[in-house]
């Protein structure tokens, strides 16, 4: 008889496990809440025009390579994953960066702009990449023991952890200039954390770009999603939409399935959950069940930022890069503000996804879609969003139109859709509207981030941005390999294996 794998959510994570599970010859059942798949890497779709609701940057695309093979498929034979070049625009105060990723052009320009800060771009890539193959083996490894810090592996890493150093600080060796160290640090709002306090480790986030590439599947990124159930459903797994789980089914310490909000009862051999980590502890499993994530625990914990959210379909076309990324007059003022002070700033750094300029699938002819994210802070802050979000949005559209080449966007609007903190917690199911989870500092990372065997529970495993080795896609998709390759450990069944990094040239 064949294992029962119950996989609670159909985002990323889950479906990379149950795409790799199905394929090994499991049975697999996806439970999605949602009437669609994706979680929070879902498609919207606003009448003709279509959206990622949230992550919009494709990178490291040979992780998403390998974990196709191991599912027996070739990913471009379900995607369409165009490179982009440039991968994005940085607007300053007073002058523009064009970030790419080839590396004489990106030196010229940082020359011209910041004289004498060319070699310090190179020393970054070359050393970056040699903390980029140190680090690799603990991203792609559990980590859920004390013992796994000595590791060979993991001892040659710790170094490069650089533990006393903030991720400014570390980017402070490479250039003298705080414009180009944003436009190297400015990648840590992935963590939902400020570049002055997130570890120094995280300057391999802007060197994956730089190595890699950025890329932008045809359709959205919410096509991977897409894709990997595809490739789920192949293998004879099944995907339930609208079938919430209303609570895990425990027997003392042990996970035995899943009761579902219709009434079901589902009985599972392993459940891999795949939830908001902490929304699912505070609302699947009873009080009283556990001891290290009690709800009054988890509230005490670190969590990211949150983001305010416009998706805009218009009747023109704006022949502007696919991504933009404006940087507050204070930067740091504008951080402090998100994570610490948790209020409103007056003048938001903001993220603009222009992917009608690259991809003429989103909208109809001679139209466009328009993505407007400002990082904003989480819902531990108390702001009332009911009240706020239409000034707030009025305050995001006049900065778009300030300090960038998208003009008049009010009279061009078709079609709009806003998510606020409040809609991220409570129709998205995101613990306090964090939408990047957990924050990834020191003290919650590695051994001490939830594990991905969960160690509260038997039979229960994690995937997604709230366990090892964290959010961001290509973590998450990592995070599906850990725990896959965990059960098929533990039923001595061959491993998925991880191949080398890439040679990039020239680094």
């Amino acid at each position: 008889m064949k294992k029962r794998m119950a996989i609670v959510g159909a985002g990323p994570g889950g479906l990379a496990a149950a795409m790799i599970l199905a394929s090994k010859g499991y049975q697999v059942n996806v439970y999605e809440k949602q009437s669609y798949i994706g979680g929070r890497n879902a498609e919207v779709r606003l009448g003709d025009y279509k959206f990622d609701m949230g992550p919009t940057f494709l990178s490291m695309v040979h992780i998403v390579e390998e974990l196709f093979t191991a599912a027996g498929r070739n990913l471009h034979a379900y995607l369409n994953a165009v490179e982009l070049n440039p991968m994005y625009e940085l607007i300053f105060e007073n002058r523009k960066l064009l970030m790419t990723r080839d590396t004489e052009q990106m030196k010229r320009q940082i020359e011209s702009v910041y004289p004498g800060n060319g070699e310090g771009y190179e020393r970054f890539l070359k050393e970056t990449a040699k903390k980029m193959e140190a680090l690799s083996p603990i991203l792609q490894s559990k980590m859920d023991r004390f013992m796994h810090y000595f590791q060979p592996k993991v001892l040659r890493a710790l170094p490069e952890l650089e533990l006393n150093k903030t991720l400014y600080d570390v980017l402070s060796r490479y250039f003298t200039v705080d414009e180009l160290k944003l436009a190297f640090t400015f990648q840590s709002k992935y963590l939902g954390m400020s570049p002055w306090e997130c570890p120094g480790a995280f300057s391999i986030l802007s060197y994956m770009e730089h190595a890699y590439g950025v890329f932008h599947p045809i359709g959205g990124v919410n096509e991977l999603s897409k894709s990997m159930a595809k490739v789920v459903r192949e293998h004879g797994g099944k995907i339930h939409t609208n079938s919430g789980v209303k609570s895990l089914w425990i027997e003392g310490k042990t996970v035995k399935g899943v009761d579902l909000e219709n009434g079901e009862r589902v009985e599972a051999d392993e459940v891999i959950i795949n939830g908001d980590f902490a929304h699912v502890m505070t609302h699947l499993v009873s009080k009283g069940q556990l001891k290290k994530y009690t709800p009054e625990k988890l509230a005490k914990k670190k969590y990211s930022c949150s983001t305010f959210m416009l998706y805009l379909g218009l009747n023109k076309k704006f022949d502007l890069p696919h991504h933009t990324i404006v940087f507050s007059k204070d930067y740091q003022k504008n951080v402090e503000e998100i994570t610490n002070l948790k209020i409103l700033s007056e003048d938001s750094s903001i993220y603009i996804q222009n992917a009608s300029v690259t991809d003429p699938t989103l909208a109809p002819e001679g139209n466009s879609t328009l993505y407007i994210l400002a990082p904003v802070p989480n819902n531990f802050s108390g702001i009332d969003w009911e009240e706020e979000q239409e000034a707030f949005r009025a305050l995001i559209l006049k900065t778009v139109e300030e300090k960038t080449g998208f003009k008049n966007l009010e009279q061009y609007i078709e079609v709009e859709k806003m998510i606020t903190p409040r809609n991220w917690e409570e129709d998205k199911l995101v613990y306090k509207g964090a939408t990047f989870n957990l924050g990834h500092q020191l003290s919650q990372m590695m051994v001490f981030r939830p594990h991905n065997q969960f160690e509260e529970l038997k039979h229960c495993w994690l995937v997604g941005g709230g366990t090892h080795p964290g959010s961001g896609l290509p973590t998450i998709l990592e995070s599906a390999r850990i725990t896959a390759n965990g059960i098929l450990e533990q039923d001595k069944r061959d491993i998925i294996p991880v191949s080398p990094l890439p040679v990039v040239e020239g680094f």
